[in-house]
């Protein structure tokens, strides 16, 4: 079979080389006869269009016919050897082929000829075998007659020496089964025995580990009782060397909570002799509630401070700007003069110099002016009404002065 694949193979393959060999061929043939036409065509063209001289023509003419020719003999060489190197291709790929075909029909010969060879011997061998047998059974006739007694009394000696094997092995067999049947429940007992001393030994342990967890959990109970305050207030007589941080250690309060209970600060140094009172366990989650409560307050009081602080300077800011704007945009149409801001009505000099010289810290130009109903206190002046009101609002959202009572008049 191998040997008709192979075969079959080489001739599709010398099949398929014929066939593109006759391709190539005739294309050679097809690029050779366009040549001449288009010669004549650009021979035309060229007629038509210049029309030289007959001379010329037929000179050039001649120069393009042989330049074409030898173009197409070139070609036609190109192909050819093409063509020949395709074919010594073709005829080594056929070589290789057939070779290896020829090689499988070898080996094919040769493993059915071994085959061939082994079934002769068999057969021979058994023909042999059958003449032997034959000549045994003739020899073996001839002498029955005289042996036959001799045979009956060996067959039924043999037969009883069968039997009693026979029941010697089945005894050996019946003693070798007891045997494995006690092997396996032996391994059996063992097996229980070592599954039931385990299972006591991880009773064991697991008893062992919650004692162990209970003894762990009354240690902590007892060491965090010895760390809580005492269950009632008492009182304490201060001694030499006593400090609030080191009673506090002592009856495990808060610091905090005990100078709270006494009414004093933390820093606070004890005078020997004076009684304290160690607040109770109750007292002292009071006393954290309230002081928790208290920096909660306080912590709210920052933010809101911080927020008020944060909008007034904004308000400053804008204020600022506002009486910077107010100042570049004062125009001739504005109300003539100049004005100013009056932020106070002092009852007599000494208040106005004072309350002037807190408006001059903050930045401010500042003048007092008497009055019938007191001094009055005038930051200014302004060139123009629109800008004192600017300066009015910079200066009730200054935090630096904290008024908002001030309020524009025309200073002349």
């Amino acid at each position: 079979m191998n040997f008709s694949r192979q075969a079959l193979l080489g001739i599709g393959m010398i099949i398929g080389g014929s066939v593109m060999l006759y391709a190539m061929v005739q294309q050679i043939g097809d690029n050779s006869q366009p040549a001449p036409t288009s010669a004549m065509v650009e021979s035309s063209s060229t007629e038509q269009t210049t029309q030289p001289p007959l001379t010329t023509d037929i000179e050039t003419e001649k120069r393009i016919l042989a330049q074409k020719q030898k173009e197409r003999a070139a070609r036609v060489a190109e192909q050819e050897r093409r063509a020949q190197q395709f074919l010594l291709e073709q005829e080594a790929a056929e070589a290789e082929a057939l070779a290896k075909a020829r090689a499988e029909s070898q080996q094919y010969i040769t493993n059915t000829t071994a085959a061939d060879d082994s079934d002769s011997a068999a057969a021979k061998k058994k023909d042999d075998t059958a003449s032997a047998t034959a000549s045994l059974e003739g020899t073996e006739s001839s002498e029955s007659a005289d042996s036959n007694t001799a045979q009956a009394a060996a067959a039924e000696k043999l037969k009883t020496a069968q039997q009693q094997e026979a029941k010697r092995q089945a005894a050996l067999k019946e003693k070798q089964a007891a045997k494995e049947l006690a092997q396996r429940q032996q391994q059996a007992e063992q097996a229980k025995q070592q599954a039931e001393a385990k299972r006591q030994a991880e009773a064991e342990r697991q008893a062992a580990e919650q004692a162990a967890a209970k003894k762990q959990a009354a240690e902590r109970a007892a060491e965090a009782a010895k760390k809580e305050p005492p269950k009632s207030p008492t009182d304490y007589e201060v001694k030499r060397g006593d400090g609030l941080i080191k009673l506090a250690r002592q009856y495990n309060v808060p610091v905090e909570a005990l100078a709270q209970a006494n009414n004093m600060s933390p820093s606070t140094s004890l005078q020997l002799g004076q009684t304290l009172t160690i607040p109770s366990r109750k007292q002292v989650q009071r006393l954290e509630r309230e002081a928790a409560a208290a920096e909660k307050a306080r912590e709210a009081q920052r933010k809101k401070e911080e927020a008020l602080a944060k909008k007034s300077a904004a308000a400053k800011r804008d204020a600022q700007q506002k009486l910077r704007d107010a100042r570049q945009q004062v125009k001739e149409t504005d109300a003539k003069g100049s004005f100013g801001v009056q932020v106070a009505l002092a009852n007599d000099q000494a208040k106005a110099d004072e309350l002037a010289k807190k408006f001059q810290a903050a930045g401010y130009q500042v003048k007092t002016s008497p009055t019938s109903r007191g001094v009055r206190v005038i930051v200014g002046p302004e060139r123009g009404k629109v800008a004192a009101l600017a300066l009015k609002d910079k200066i009730n959202s200054d935090p630096k002065v904290n008024t908002t009572s001030a309020w524009v008049l025309y200073w002349r």
